[in-house]
């Protein structure tokens, strides 16, 4: 049982290693939460604030995660040009705008009021 739990845990750390490695947008964003978390420790966010950073850090990199693996998946199905392929992709894509705008609205929400506005 303990083997089965480490042989998971094996795997879901080859996975993001894979995205770091192939995805250029997955270390942008990984890149984005580093400076999300160093500016909110600068600005003294609340713990709660905080939680919610990493919150949206862990839902945009878990969309990014599951759209390079649902275009993975498309792309070893059907190699050719097709449209459902291609509406499927764009579907997943779109997850990670929303993810990232969601990431975006509330961040802003919770650092404007830290910033000193002269």
């Amino acid at each position: 049982m303990l083997d089965k739990k480490v042989n998971s845990l094996r795997n879901a750390l080859a996975g993001i290693a894979i995205a770091w490695k192939e995805e250029l947008n997955f270390r942008i964003e990984i890149g984005c939460g580093i400076l999300a978390l160093i500016a909110a420790w600068f600005l003294g966010v609340s713990p709660f604030e905080l939680l919610i950073i990493v919150l949206l850090i862990g839902f945009v990199l878990s969309a990014e995660a599951l759209n390079t693996a649902l275009e993975e998946f498309c792309d070893m199905v059907q190699r050719n040009p097709d449209p459902h392929i291609a509406k499927i992709k764009d579907l997943a894509a779109a997850a990670v705008l929303i993810a990232s705008f969601t990431a975006l609205v509330i961040g802003a929400a919770i650092f404007i009021p830290y910033l000193p506005l002269s």
